[in-house]
């Protein structure tokens, strides 16, 4: 088991203290990830100006959420795939869109369905993408600048997923319910 705390207002670095408080007023709680990643102000930071500007991004929410959980499950991440496949229900995203990216299933949706490829070609090639990839994408109706977008998802994800299987970050009860496996791991 990981030694990393899940810090709160009470335990957290002074200078984190602030970005908790944000996390809190913003969600309602501290997600236990942000909590973990309070240890270090710098990293807490760095995650939620990452997620802010993404939010700011040319996707739709939908389009965010398909990019974000594409990575997340490539990335293996059970915490962000839970929690991500509970906001995407929160954003209206269709269950069975949010169904086919934990499955690892092609979403009935073409367009989305680029989206979801391009984010795990991405993350697959290490962004060292051929000109194919890029013209699969953009064919789909996809600009250029959302093809940095999706590079922007992979850093704000790879973030967040890389914390979790460090810090082996413990499930938040809200998300729970969307508890996920990865498919290369048995069930318990």
């Amino acid at each position: 088991m990981s030694e990393f705390k899940v810090h709160t207002v009470d335990t957290a670095p002074e200078a984190s203290v602030p970005l908790l408080q944000k996390a809190e007023e913003a969600m309602g709680f501290i997600p236990n990830l942000i909590g973990v990643m309070a240890e270090s102000p710098a990293t807490i930071e760095g995650y939620l100006s990452l997620m802010s500007i993404f939010d700011k991004s040319s996707f739709t929410p939908t389009e965010r959420q398909v990019a974000i959980l594409a990575i997340s499950r490539l990335n293996e991440c059970d915490y962000c795939m839970a929690a991500h496949s509970v906001v995407a229900s929160m954003q209206r995203v269709p269950a069975d869109v949010i169904q086919a990216i934990r499955d690892d299933q092609p979403i009935a949706d073409a367009k989305l369905e680029a989206l979801r490829r391009f984010a795990a070609t991405v993350v697959e090639k290490r962004g060292w993408l051929a000109d194919e990839d890029v013209t699969a994408f953009t064919s789909a109706g996809y600009s250029r600048a959302q093809v940095l977008e999706v590079i922007l998802a992979t850093s704000l994800k790879t973030l967040s997923n890389y914390v979790n299987h460090v810090a082996e970050t413990p499930l938040d009860d809200v998300f729970s319910s969307r508890t996920w496996v990865p498919l290369s791991q048995p069930a318990a």
